[in-house]
């Protein structure tokens, strides 16, 4: 990041209400920017947004569903945003099978909306449209995918992703092009499995395990053979504040999809991150989770990002480890827990981040086939 960048820079972020929106809007008011975040209520109880304090520090938080056209481009001409930075979104795997028509209508639809909306507002610049590592056609075997992949999903998560992303490409190349009237730098970023402090959603590891290691129990998991590219949450926010800057400085050079994966060592099975999480909390393996032998709906067992093209031209590398970065989720919720200020600790471990030094190319580069991790 380039310091002074953010400084009054007017910035519209859907999704400011959930655990990574939080995060994202913590850090750009700490930079000096003006936030002014879309999104509907809180998503859970307890939730980061409201434990931060977030309604207090942001330039505004408006309550609105991007599936609502009209009032999402009010709000966005009423701001006049420099950068737009999408990130609302039906964000969780197995919900998508309980609600399709939901998950499609949010991130195909929502999607479509905020592109729609920004054709009208021309204080914009660039827009970042976040999706997800899901987003790729998925065949389990192979080398690690690549931004050059093509777009794919057998659930409705993972599929409604890769919608999302043919709808970027198709307004960012009908819309938003060098030679068009309102030329806007449109990108688009995939990120891992992005794990952090406050974050309580239903059907995602950490907040079931914390959950479970508050309450003295041990958690059922699905797919503990499973293995995903695990990441702090404030690896691809870095990502994308980096690739917004080079975006306002190059304009149309990096309109494109991105990667921002973890290093290879850090794709790990979901039983092997439930074991590490048990020994930062102090419990027993055997107390922390159990496997779930009921039938669930197939999901994809493994899955892995390249992120050689991010290290090359952005020059952008992870800097935790899984484990640094779960040492450092335990000590937050158990901070939290014991009375500190949520905002306080999300700052902390924003400096933290930012005072680490980038993991050695070599490291954070190498990729292996994708498979089960050791």
């Amino acid at each position: 990041m380039t310091s002074g960048f953010w400084k009054a820079r007017r910035v519209f972020l859907t999704g400011h209400t959930g655990f990574k929106g939080s995060w994202l809007a913590l850090w750009l008011k700490h930079v000096g920017a003006q936030v002014f975040g879309y999104s509907l209520p809180p998503p859970t109880t307890p939730s980061i947004f409201e434990s931060a304090g977030l309604a207090n520090v942001l330039d505004g938080t408006m309550v609105g569903d991007i599936r609502d056209l009209g009032q999402l481009t009010r709000a966005m001409a009423d701001v006049k945003p420099d950068v737009v930075v999408h990130l609302a979104a039906q964000a969780i795997v197995f919900s998508s099978f309980e609600d399709p028509v939901g998950t499609f209508g949010s991130n195909v639809m929502g999607t479509v909306n905020v592109l729609e909306s920004a054709r009208h507002v021309d204080t914009i610049r660039t827009m970042l449209i976040v999706t997800s590592d899901k987003c790729y056609e998925n065949s389990e075997v192979g080398p690690p995918r690549s931004e050059s992949d093509a777009m794919g999903g057998d659930d409705p998560y993972s599929a409604s992703k890769g919608c999302a992303e043919l709808v970027t490409h198709a307004y960012r190349s009908s819309f938003f092009g060098a030679g068009e009237q309102h030329p806007v730098t449109v990108m688009s970023a995939r990120a891992g499995n992005v794990i952090g402090g406050g974050d309580f959603a239903r059907y995602r590891l950490i907040p079931d395990l914390v959950r479970g290691a508050r309450e003295g129990r041990p958690v059922m998991i699905r797919n503990p053979a499973a293995t995903r590219p695990w990441q702090h949450v404030l690896e691809p926010l870095s990502g994308y504040l980096t690739l917004i800057e080079r975006a306002w400085e190059h304009a149309g050079g990096v309109a494109e999809g991105w990667n921002f994966g973890p290093a290879a060592d850090d794709v790990r099975e979901v039983g092997w991150v439930a074991d590490r999480f048990a020994d930062c909390w102090g419990i027993a393996r055997n107390e922390a989770w159990r496997k779930d032998s009921r039938s669930f709906p197939t999901e994809k067992l493994t899955l892995q990002l390249d992120s050689t093209k991010v290290a090359a031209r952005l020059g952008w590398q992870p800097r935790w480890t899984i484990e640094q970065t779960l040492n450092r989720v335990v000590d937050w919720y158990k901070r939290e827990a014991e009375g500190f200020n949520a905002h306080n600790l999300i700052i902390e471990q924003i400096e933290d981040y930012v005072n680490s030094a980038p993991r050695a190319a070599a490291d954070a580069t190498q990729h292996t086939s994708i498979g089960p991790a050791s």
